[in-house]
């Protein structure tokens, strides 16, 4: 199931921000010779494209941290797939 416009551009957004953060990191494998074709962190050796875009995913090295727990995450996934029903406040 694809999310809804606003959590769309709520990932893009973080990802965005992020990756623009791991560019100028040391340890983005463009600063580095690794037989690797994608732009990944060689601290943890994460593929950025996909960690990046991850709302419950923080940088091991701390220069950029989640913004919902896996917990909340995982509800999120839920309710889009149709596993869990919407609560109101």
């Amino acid at each position: 199931m694809f999310p809804p416009a606003h959590i769309k551009e709520l990932i893009r957004e973080t990802a965005e921000k992020r990756i623009s953060i791991c560019l100028a990191c040391p340890h983005h494998s463009k600063n580095h010779k690794t037989l690797r074709p994608d732009d990944h962190c060689t601290h943890c050796g994460c593929t950025l494209a996909a960690k990046t875009k991850c709302l419950s995913c923080s940088c091991p090295l701390s220069k950029w941290v989640a913004i919902v727990t896996e917990n909340e995450e995982e509800q999120i996934k839920n309710i889009l797939d149709g596993k869990e029903k919407r609560t109101t406040s």
